[in-house]
């Protein structure tokens, strides 16, 4: 013990035994007494008692201490109570122990076999990822190509019914023309007659087949008269 632990443990206990006697209790806890005694800190607090309780002087009893003696420490009085062993570097070294027995223990057949089933069963749940995306491309580009088809199908019926409507705009057409080419062959003021006239309404009115057959008054097909043949006929 050097000599400014030795003054703060005899200044404690001067303070301490002031108001009690040996046998008798701190009548306050040590913090106060450490106050009153002029230590600067807890831990020369700690100190001061520890030193007094290894020489006889202060006996720890239920978590308070009690005055065994109130003679001063001298300078080189030995530890009548020795300190107990500290655990510390014990917990140090088998800490390290443990360390290293951990970084030196092989790989077991055990660790082998956890792996690779870890391995197994991360493949298998990349390869169901895989799978489903796959089956939904795959369902993608079928209900694509159902549309491109039925498109293309439409396209192919509106083709056929603008093919038809041109060839009965083209009848129409020369209908008229022949028409007009009668009605000029008669003068040049005079007019088509009633039957030509109602011929051709009835051509330009009436649903007709490529092959120029037209639904007549009462519902049965005939052949469509061309004007040429009405103007043949008179």
């Amino acid at each position: 013990m050097n000599e400014q632990s030795l003054q703060a443990a005899n200044a404690f206990l001067a303070v301490a035994s002031a108001s009690i006697s040996p046998g008798d209790l701190l009548d306050r806890p040590p913090a106060d007494i450490g106050r009153e005694a002029g230590l600067p800190n807890p831990l020369a607090v700690a100190r001061a008692v520890r030193a007094l309780a290894a020489r006889r002087r202060l006996e720890a009893e239920d978590g308070r201490y009690r005055l065994l003696d109130a003679r001063p420490l001298e300078q080189g009085e030995p530890e009548s109570v020795p300190r107990a062993p500290r655990r510390r570097k014990g917990r140090r070294k088998s800490a390290a122990r443990a360390e290293t027995s951990q970084g030196d223990r092989r790989a077991t057949y055990a660790d082998l076999g956890r792996a690779v089933v870890e391995r197994v069963i991360e493949l298998g749940r990349e390869a169901g990822e895989a799978v489903a995306a796959a089956e939904h491309l795959r369902h993608e580009a079928k209900e694509n190509k159902a549309a491109r088809i039925e498109a293309e199908q439409r396209a192919s019926r509106l083709f056929d019914r603008v093919k038809e409507l041109q060839t009965k705009l083209d009848m129409a057409e020369a209908n008229l023309r022949t028409v007009l080419a009668a009605a000029r062959g008669r003068g040049v003021t005079a007019a088509p007659t009633d039957n030509e006239m109602e011929a051709l309404l009835r051509i330009l009115k009436s649903p007709s087949d490529s092959d120029g057959v037209v639904q007549v008054d009462g519902g049965t097909p005939a052949r469509e008269e061309t004007p040429a043949e009405e103007v043949a006929t008179e």
